[in-house]
């Protein structure tokens, strides 16, 4: 079903934006500008329902609720949630970059509320740090790890506390320390929102230099993230030594989904 738009006469995306059956174009833009954005993924009624799901949940293990709502694991919750982590395109991205056998390492739920500053520029992980000669030059291509999945269940635009990117940052091959830098550059290039609609997929890798902003509204943003990993990288299940899968999830999933949640064929290291 098309997703209904509420979108005003002068909104237009910042970034280049990407179809779902683009998953070469939007590979290529991970390795090249270290993220994707992808407009129309879901409907405005399936927007409308994680929304209400998301307002449901209750804290539980490493959770926090406060200014701004923090739900671990919710792929372990409900049913519900599995559809979000083999949706067609973005799984297909997943997989493209990650490998076949790529997995989930956490999906977790947000409600950002009025005054939560969410500002801090940093990379999620840096797993081989290089000199920015090498990072750049055309001969080297910087394996992708670990990338993350922004399901954007509000519209964003920039009173309602953006992602903000610098497209290409990921090539530095430097880590940036959470909360150190506030206005980091490179190559001349600052932080720049990404300013986008309910429904919208920000797909980006690991090293991109990133943040979260302010929330200057009076509205809350809810927001979905499905985090996808190589299947060498642990994942990373919270409550970690009590965790238990729950058996609903596990009887309502698919083959794919399974596999995303560990179920791996046999391999080297088994």
């Amino acid at each position: 079903m098309p997703r209904i738009m509420s979108v005003t006469q002068d909104f237009r995306y910042l970034q280049h934006t990407f179809g779902l059956n683009q998953v070469a174009e939007m590979a290529q833009a991970i390795h090249d500008d270290g993220f994707a954005l992808i407009p129309n993924v879901l409907s405005s009624e399936l927007v409308a329902q994680a929304r209400e799901k998301i307002d449901g949940l209750k804290p539980f293990g490493f959770d926090s609720e406060g200014i701004n709502d923090h739900y671990k694991c919710v792929f372990n919750r409900d049913p519900f949630w599995l559809q979000f982590i083999d949706w067609p395109g973005v799984i297909d991205l997943a997989e493209a970059t990650m490998g076949s056998e790529c997995h989930i390492i956490g999906q977790t739920a947000w409600r950002s509320h009025p005054g939560h500053n969410g500002w801090s520029p940093h990379t999620d992980r840096v797993f081989v740090e290089v000199p920015e000669d090498m990072a750049e030059d055309p001969r080297f291509k910087l394996p992708i790890y670990l990338c993350t999945a922004h399901f954007y269940l509000s519209d964003i635009d920039e009173e309602l506390c953006p992602t903000y990117v610098i497209p290409g940052s990921h090539k530095s091959g430097q880590a940036l320390t959470w909360g150190k830098d506030k206005d980091p550059e490179y190559k001349g290039r600052k932080l720049e929102p990404v300013l986008c609609k309910a429904g919208d997929v920000l797909f980006f890798r690991s090293e991109i230099w990133h943040t979260g902003s302010e929330n200057k509204s009076d509205r809350i943003r809810h927001l979905l993230q499905v985090h996808y990993s190589h299947r060498f990288i642990a994942q990373q299940f919270s409550p970690f030594m009590s965790w238990q899968f729950n058996p609903e999830v596990l009887a309502a999933a698919n083959p794919r989904q399974l596999r995303l949640m560990g179920d791996h064929k046999r391999a080297a290291y088994d």
